[in-house]
């Protein structure tokens, strides 16, 4: 049974909503890049790290989540998914080169860690390998912090990680693309349809809210962005063309998105571990160059686009990923095809991984 959100929560959503459709509308007139979803992002991040009572709708984030799964699914036409078929053995390449650039990134936490954090009270050697492992996965942060949960780790650093590489990368790779002027391949960069049509976006809004609600039915990981994705892509693959996505839709759901990610970043948040947290940026950053030369191998061997690549195994979240190679025109379907099965392959995997390299666990 669902509880009525308090007039409270319903005025300080307001208030946040407002915010950050202001800043979105500042951004905009700066020419900045993804400015629908990094304008409210940065300006709620800001306000809320200085202890404002920020607030943002999940219902809000999930409706987000679908329309921009919609949309994005539309690049799918026959001729672009041949071509991500034929590129299974660089998806599988990126598959594991993601879990063990996750697995290093843990243990480079580890070291850098141990000295001052086994001191903590109630912190022991079992714990602190299971913290740093799951903040290094390369996965989403609500998954990996409860499967983190599951093997006794500190959750609050697992998911402070999560949080704080997300924003890192994803306000600084979409800056670094516009200052660098990088393009992707034309071809790849276009929707299957780009024209509103009428009864055609009612039916895809009905069809995608199945395939979200099927997902979401069977306790899968972003259901409402993979389920409405998963429909589209079908429709498109199948030839079957009912409607663009209106670009009104599109901002405000990058709007809503931008807003939810600001909230995380409470007062407390800066305040949690900060020594922690500084080793998590650093090591962000050293992950995004580490995955930039992997993208520039795979675009030596692959022929496409290093941009493309780069957007499709660096270490953000999917949603933001395939929104910043959709506003910048970089490949949306192949950023998305990698994005989407590398974290169907960290879901799967990253806890039995977890298990082989730590069998002591199993005996605890």
């Amino acid at each position: 049974m669902s509880v009525l959100p308090s007039p409270a929560f319903l005025a300080r959503a307001a208030a946040t909503l407002a915010l950050a459709w202001l800043a979105a509308l500042l951004c905009t007139a700066l020419h900045t890049p993804l400015p629908w979803m990094l304008g409210p992002l940065i300006s709620v991040s800001l306000v809320s790290i200085a202890g404002a009572p920020t607030q943002s709708s999940t219902r809000l984030r999930n409706l987000g989540q679908w329309t921009i799964g919609a949309a994005l699914g539309l690049y799918f036409t026959p001729a672009v998914t041949e071509l991500i078929v034929g590129l299974w053995w660089a998806i599988v390449l990126a598959i594991v080169w993601a879990l063990l650039l996750g697995w290093a990134f843990g243990r480079w936490l580890y070291r850098m860690q141990a000295p001052s954090m086994l001191q903590l009270p109630g912190m022991t050697t079992a714990k602190l390998r299971a913290t740093t492992y799951f903040s290094g996965s390369i996965g989403a942060a609500s998954e990996m912090t409860l499967l983190a949960e599951r093997e006794h780790a500190r959750t609050d650093l697992v998911a402070a990680s999560h949080s704080l590489r997300l924003v890192i990368v994803t306000v600084t790779i979409p800056f670094a693309l516009q200052w660098a002027g990088l393009h992707g391949d034309p071809s790849l960069s276009l929707p299957s349809i780009r024209v509103v049509q009428w009864p055609g976006l009612a039916w895809l809004v009905l069809a995608t809210g199945l395939g979200a609600l099927v997902m979401l039915k069977l306790k899968r990981a972003n259901p409402w962005f993979l389920g409405a994705l998963m429909v589209s892509m079908g429709l498109t693959m199948a030839g079957i063309e009912l409607s663009a996505v209106p670009q009104w839709l599109m901002n405000a759901a990058q709007l809503v998105i931008g807003a939810s990610l600001g909230v995380r970043f409470r007062r407390e948040f800066v305040h949690t571990a900060p020594r922690w947290l500084g080793m998590v940026a650093v090591g962000t950053v050293g992950l995004m160059l580490i995955c930039a030369g992997f993208a520039w191998v795979l675009h030596g061997a692959t022929g496409l686009p290093w941009v493309t690549l780069l957007l499709g195994t660096s270490p953000g979240g999917i949603t933001e990923m395939a929104l910043t190679a959709k506003v910048l025109q970089l490949g949306v379907p192949v950023v998305t095809a990698f994005q989407v099965c590398r974290l169907i392959a960290v879901l799967l995997l990253v806890a039995p991984l977890y298990r082989w390299v730590n069998p002591e666990t199993q005996r605890t």
